[in-house]
């Protein structure tokens, strides 16, 4: 699980953990696992993340900055999308799921407020 201290809400910090989290994931499940569809998939859900929301950070409008952290959202939706079907079809634990499941909800949630916040100024 992400550290919730040293991260707080920092959407850069929190997505660039979350991506090292998932690239870690894929490394696990291709060589362990035999398993490269899901995980290919997360893994480029998952490392978007990161990127729209860096790539915003050199927005050049709000507009534009509003546009790369709804990709951001996106691209979370779309890895808790991946997260689950890799819990159903037993290629992660349960708990391995939760973690990863609430490191994403999180992404989510904080993307959520930023859009909104931008949406409506």
């Amino acid at each position: 699980m992400l550290e919730r201290k040293a991260v707080d809400n920092d959407i850069y910090k929190l997505s660039k953990a979350f991506a090292l989290r998932v690239v870690n994931l894929y490394n696990y499940l291709s060589k362990e696992k035999g398993e490269y569809v899901l995980s290919k998939q997360l893994l480029r859900s998952g490392t978007s993340i990161g990127a729209n929301v860096h790539e915003g950070k050199n927005a050049q409008s709000r507009p534009d900055f509003t546009t790369k952290m709804n990709i951001a959202l996106k691209e979370a939706t779309e890895s808790g999308y991946w997260i689950d079907l890799l819990r159903d079809a037993g290629f992660v634990t349960e708990s391995e799921y939760d973690s990863l499941s609430n490191d994403c909800n999180r992404i989510i949630a904080v993307l959520t407020k930023i859009v909104k916040a931008t949406k409506g100024s």
